[in-house]
């Protein structure tokens, strides 16, 4: 009784104080017709409050998200199903699912009646603009009586998981003429001879069938050595992230940061599918995804493991890039940074070898976010970043806001060592 008068509204409070008045004066005034009236009275909210009390705990409902992993900018559906258990027929029931601000407006819904033996379909439209992992829900419901006396309140259900992944941009071509994929991947190779093909060749390990054992690069490294009965590994290609919130200006779906982060994975799936291994670091070194080359089974799996990796990705807090070695261990590097110091490109230079192709697309992140059109120490800094890393061999294209990935990628296909270029920026 306690829980179910915890649910009257102040209208049902003042007609239940109102029949326990008219109760007191009946008793005074010794007027029984008063006292029908008060009994009436009073028992009317405590009627409607342990009906709407029973047939609350009789609604159940499901929610499904459609689907459960979308891209940043594309539209998907909520859909929630709403049903009532038992012969007790319900009152109004008032519907609001918690939807964060970044996947539009909150929704409500009112349902009049709720049928039995089947349930209430409800949808509404969800537009995420930012990637990242929403939580949508919880569902609440508010029950009432049509006299407006009493209202409970309960969830439904809790929170369910959308997945935002980044936008992926269709890019054509490969730096260098498709030279990607140089790497090695540290076993031995050697040249038999002339006309004949190159052989991959490892030390002798232990339970190693002898028939493997190659005689003439044992001869020549005075230790056994076998084949490696492979085909020869191509090498792959490492894309390096600069996701530090110092190195980036602006906020939401314009935010340099998330141009970064897009165009990184526009490149990861781009190359991968070019048939190259990536990796994806951090600034640090960190390896966020590893993914084979495009082929066979799975190949949609590895880039879902990619754009996962980047959908959960926030800002760090590290001030400044710090790798203390080859970010790329000797392969092909494509490095996307935001505004870094002068100390941090030249160790990022110095841990890489002149011969190794080496890549950087340098956001101007002075004009993210709408920023001042003026140059400030941004734009400066950025200018000098990239002249550092042109004098020590890189390709490098400065990208500004606005500038389209496409046309981004396509000029780092073009830009040769030593030479840049300037894509959606101030000049």
């Amino acid at each position: 009784m306690m829980r179910a008068l915890s649910g009257l509204t102040t209208r049902g409070r003042c007609l239940l104080a109102a029949g326990v008045a008219a109760a007191v004066c009946s008793v005074v005034l010794n007027e029984r017709d008063l006292l029908r009236v008060a009994v009436f009275v009073i028992g009317l909210p405590l009627v409607v409050a342990m009906f709407i009390s029973a047939s609350r705990v009789r609604i159940g409902a499901s929610r499904r998200l459609l689907p459960d992993r979308v891209t940043a900018g594309s539209a998907a559906e909520v859909e929630l199903s709403l049903w009532r258990n038992g012969k007790l027929p319900g009152g109004e029931v008032l519907l609001e699912d918690g939807v964060p601000y970044a996947l539009g407006s909150r929704p409500r819904f009112v349902v009049e009646r709720l049928p039995q033996g089947r349930a209430v379909a409800l949808r509404y439209p969800i537009l995420p603009m930012l990637r990242g992992i929403q939580q949508v829900g919880p569902l609440r419901a508010t029950l009432t009586d049509p006299f407006g006396l009493c209202e409970f309140d309960r969830e439904l259900i809790g929170h369910s998981r959308l997945l935002v992944v980044p936008k992926v941009v269709p890019l054509w071509g490969l730096p260098g003429a498709g030279g990607l994929g140089s790497g090695d991947d540290g076993n031995v190779r050697l040249h038999a001879g002339q006309g004949e093909t190159d052989v991959i060749v490892r030390p002798y390990r232990k339970g190693d069938d002898m028939r493997k054992v190659h005689w003439r690069s044992t001869a020549r490294r005075d230790e056994i050595m076998v084949r490696i009965e492979e085909r020869p590994w191509r090498g792959g290609t490492t894309v390096l992230l600069d996701h530090r919130a110092a190195a980036h200006h602006g906020t939401g779906p314009t935010a340099s940061l998330e141009w970064a982060i897009s165009f990184a994975a526009s490149v990861c799936v781009h190359v991968r599918r070019a048939g190259h291994r990536v990796r994806l670091v951090t600034e640090h070194g960190r390896v966020l995804a590893d993914a084979p080359a495009f082929g066979g089974e799975g190949s949609d799996t590895a880039d879902n493991v990619i754009l996962d990796a980047l959908a959960a990705l926030q800002p760090s807090h590290q001030r400044d890039l710090t790798t203390g070695h080859d970010p790329a261990e000797g392969q092909e590097l494509i490095a996307i940074l935001g505004t870094v110091s002068n100390e941090a490109v030249s160790e990022l230079a110095r841990y890489r070898r002149r011969g190794s192709r080496s890549l950087a697309v340098v956001l101007d992140t002075a004009a993210f976010g709408g920023a001042a059109t003026a140059p400030d120490h941004r734009a400066v800094a950025t200018e000098e970043s990239a002249a550092l890393l042109r004098a020590a061999g890189w390709a490098v294209v400065v990208a500004g806001e606005g500038a389209p990935m496409a046309q981004v990628w396509s000029e780092l296909c073009r830009t040769g060592t030593g030479r840049g270029a300037l894509v959606g920026g101030r000049a």
